[in-house]
């Protein structure tokens, strides 16, 4: 109890010579407070041991000396090929195959545009329907053959042709092909003349 006042002391500046017991008034009377001095804020100060223990030192064995191997990579996730699981609505191929149509589609009408200056369902009503029927017959071949192989996307990403890329890529290109198709609608001839 003396460290803890003479540390109390030192942190608001006072000392033991100094120091004198002080009267405060309660409820009840006077009391003599004989053990701090009244202080209206006191501040609290903690301090670690200046010798703390020393804690024992291990020494290593000769056989804890030798490297240790890293473990082994997991093994790549297998990749169902069953036809309900490819499809699924949280499958590969529906958001693959889409993105990839909607990305030769909203290309394609594009560049129509511009070389032809018809809007998109011009070039639908003039004999687009066939043509596009045709190429999404292709992609949805060529894209769900190496699914049913077990050949993930993933697996083939690189650096910048990545299959996230891909994916956002085909969700731009879904919603600027219906913005498109809108926009032409509601204008009345083609986005760009």
């Amino acid at each position: 109890m003396a460290a803890v006042n003479l540390s109390l002391m030192a942190i608001k500046g006072t000392s033991l010579l100094q120091w004198k017991p002080t009267e405060r008034s309660t409820g009840f009377g006077k009391m003599r407070n004989s053990v701090m001095p009244v202080s209206r804020g006191l501040r609290v100060k903690c301090m670690a041991e200046a010798n703390p223990q020393p804690k024992e030192s291990v020494t290593p064995s000769p056989q804890s000396t030798t490297p240790i191997s890293p473990p082994p990579p997991p093994p790549p996730k297998k990749v169902s090929t069953k036809f309900g699981d490819v499809f699924a609505f949280g499958g590969p191929a529906p958001e693959t195959i889409n993105g990839r149509l909607a990305m030769l589609g909203f290309v394609s009408a594009l560049g129509v545009e511009i070389a032809s200056g018809r809007d998109l369902f011009s070039q639908l009503a003039s004999g687009g329907v066939p043509l596009f029927l045709g190429s999404a017959v292709l992609l949805t071949i060529a894209s769900v053959i190496p699914m049913f192989k077990g050949v993930s996307t993933e697996s083939k990403s690189q650096a910048i042709m990545s299959s996230g890329a891909e994916m956002w890529n085909g969700r731009f290109a879904m919603i600027g092909l219906i913005a498109l198709a809108l926009t032409e609608y509601l204008k009345g001839g083609p986005l760009i003349s």
